[in-house]
């Protein structure tokens, strides 16, 4: 497991920003499920509990540097 600093990638980045609210919300009415809370540790809980460790022993630099400059 990693720990320490992610490598951030612009490419993701732009696309997370840029993936429309009518796509979230078409989505949200086709799958009752999606984007609720906790769902995730239901559809696959080895992946979930991965994530969270993740998130938990990483930091990302841009949002360091955005506190520091803030």
């Amino acid at each position: 497991m990693k720990i320490g600093m992610r490598k951030p990638n612009l490419k993701k980045k732009l696309k997370a920003r840029t993936t429309g609210r009518a796509k979230r919300a078409i989505k949200s009415t086709i799958n009752p499920v999606y984007g609720k809370k906790g769902v995730g540790f239901i559809k696959n809980p080895k992946r979930s509990v991965q994530n969270k460790i993740y998130k938990k022993t990483t930091f990302d630099p841009i949002k360091l540097l955005k506190k520091l400059f803030h």
